[in-house]
């Protein structure tokens, strides 16, 4: 800078006012450094320090961020720094600079445990969120759906079938493979270790139980939510990343009533058709097994599946799908909302849609579970 000073101090009593000048950009790096640095060391006794900016040509992250340490260095010793004068076009860096969080970089046991405990604290912090965000998006979808009640023809009809197709059309091959393995997995282990009680016939039990009451709606509505649920949040994210999301609100439509109700409402039609083409798909491949692994006719299984299994057991299954299907459809739409401007946020909270919604919907099943044991179904 050919001499010139890019921060002169003055001081009235324990107060310290800095002015800055020139261009605090990386060009002038060395110099500027220096003198914050020797700021700092000269005027470590006052109180309060104001430092106006207003002379201040220029203004890179560089400068931004020296500036920031010229802060944090008077505030840590207790005082009071304000910053004056500063073009508005440089705000929006000086906030993001001033909440990034250095490492203080101490090992000692003490901050170990500090750090477990904070790490404890944003996680309970990110849960309640979380919970927040799905209740919030649990009033958004009962008003859009009043509204779409109260007037029909603002319903996305077209859009609806059109993830129907994606949701449940698309995906009865891979759900009914995958059942069917899994009905055919669960006979030949329970003929296995059944036989050596001289009761293999009690395996068409317990196949007709497990995969009407548990493994069949929670087998595909794990497979949905990270089939569906994954490609919901996506879709979404990808959506904000765009401001296309911004554009409708703009435009004055309803984001929620728009991209998430016809999405919710498929998932809620499909789920349930999935899960009974998938139950009869593993009963079929459980009975396959039976009958080529264990010796049992088709005949005797049909007649001791109908023995084994009631209406009730049936209806188990049938009710938990569409309470599952709604909770994988507001997870992944929150979290698809929740992306912020990048690539990596979209990963993120694609990941986070698939394991939230997975482990919710374990939850509700142990939770119906629970209730249907209470009222005897």
């Amino acid at each position: 800078m050919n001499g010139t000073t890019l921060l002169e101090g003055t001081t009235d009593g324990d107060r310290l006012r800095l002015a800055g000048a020139g261009a605090w950009t990386n060009a002038n790096a060395r110099a500027l450094e220096s003198e914050i640095d020797a700021a700092a060391r000269r005027y470590s006794g006052v109180k309060a320090m104001a430092i106006d900016m207003g002379k201040v040509e220029r203004l890179d992250t560089f400068g931004a961020w020296l500036l920031e340490r010229l802060l944090r260095a008077f505030s840590s010793r207790g005082c009071e720094t304000q910053v004056v004068g500063l073009k508005e076009d440089y705000r929006a860096l000086m906030d993001d600079l001033h909440n990034v969080k250095l490492d203080t970089g101490q090992n000692g046991r003490g901050n170990k445990i500090t750090q477990a405990l904070a790490s404890i604290g944003i996680s309970v912090v990110g849960v309640g969120q979380m919970l927040t965000a799905v209740v919030n998006m649990m009033g958004a979808l009962a008003v859009a759906l009043l509204r779409v009640v109260a007037r029909p023809t603002r319903l996305r009809f077209t859009a609806m079938v059109h993830q129907l197709d994606n949701v449940a059309w698309r995906a009865v091959p891979i759900v009914m493979l995958i059942t069917f393995l899994v009905g055919a997995i669960i006979a030949q282990q329970g003929i296995f270790h059944f036989r050596k009680f001289g009761a293999d016939i009690y395996v068409v039990d317990m196949v007709g139980i497990l995969v009407l009451r548990e493994l069949g709606v929670l087998i595909v509505c794990i497979m949905v939510a990270g089939r569906s649920g994954s490609a919901y949040t996506a879709e979404l994210g990808a959506m904000k990343m765009r401001e296309e999301i911004d554009a409708l609100r703009t435009m004055g439509l309803d984001p929620i009533e728009v991209l998430v109700l016809p999405r919710i409402i498929a998932l809620i039609i499909g789920v349930p058709i999935l899960t009974f083409l998938g139950a009869m798909a593993a009963l079929y491949g459980g009975g396959l097994v039976c009958w080529l692994y264990g010796g049992i006719d088709p005949e005797i299984y049909l007649q001791r599946l109908k023995e084994a299994i009631s209406m009730d057991t049936f209806k188990v299954g049938m009710i938990k799908a569409p309470f599952m299907a709604l909770v994988i459809g507001i997870v992944a739409c929150v979290e698809g909302l929740a992306v912020k401007g990048s690539a990596e946020s979209l990963g993120l909270q694609t990941t986070a849609s698939v394991v939230e919604a997975i482990f919710l919907v374990i939850v509700l099943d142990g939770l119906f579970a629970i209730f249907f044991a209470s009222i005897g179904m």
